[in-house]
């Protein structure tokens, strides 16, 4: 069995840490992972997306054209990744930042206010872990304490004293999410 993900957004929003957090977790329960980042011409700024397999077999490609779970973060992204959500798959929408509704009525839409949410832990930085908990909270794969555990490998040591804040923001995209199915 195999899930196959898409995050999305404008670069600068942490899109490719969430891959990276989800590649490293994935890999450390034993799965084969395959991780596959797109960037604009601008990077930072720019669009922004990657592709994660998180698989209990190898992986026969990196590319993910029909998604189990789409994470969007703006909405450029929603409309380019919509469709991509396979019927009965997931769709988590940074509901701050995506002004429009979702169309399909054959997928589980999450809105997840990540905004106000990372505002309030007075971390506009964290949307990206915000996002990254409310699929954690819907994961049969990965948990919050598998992301945890390999957080100082993605981000290193010297980025240590964050995990606090991340947890705390992850935390709170899980509990938005459990309300909303």
């Amino acid at each position: 069995m195999e899930e196959r993900i898409a995050i999305a957004g404008f670069g600068g929003q942490g899109v490719m840490a969430i891959g990276q957090l989800l590649t490293y977790a994935g890999m450390e329960n034993d799965y084969f992972i395959s991780w596959y980042p797109s960037y604009g011409p601008e990077m930072r700024g720019g669009t922004a997306n990657c592709s994660v397999v998180i698989a209990d077999e190898p992986v026969g490609s990196p590319v993910v054209e029909h998604a189990d779970v789409v994470i969007v973060m703006n909405r450029p992204s929603l409309d380019k990744f919509e469709s991509k959500v396979k019927p009965g798959g997931k769709l988590f929408v940074h509901s701050n930042i995506v002004d429009r509704d979702v169309i399909r009525d054959d997928i589980d839409v999450y809105k997840i206010p990540a905004g106000d949410i990372a505002n309030g832990l007075n971390n506009p930085r964290v949307q990206n872990m915000v996002m990254l908990g409310a699929y954690l909270e819907n994961s049969n794969r990965i948990s919050l304490e598998d992301v945890l555990s390999v957080f100082t490998k993605v981000f290193g040591e010297d980025k240590k004293d964050l995990l606090d804040i991340n947890k705390k923001a992850m935390q709170a995209g899980m509990s938005v999410a459990s309300t909303q199915h």
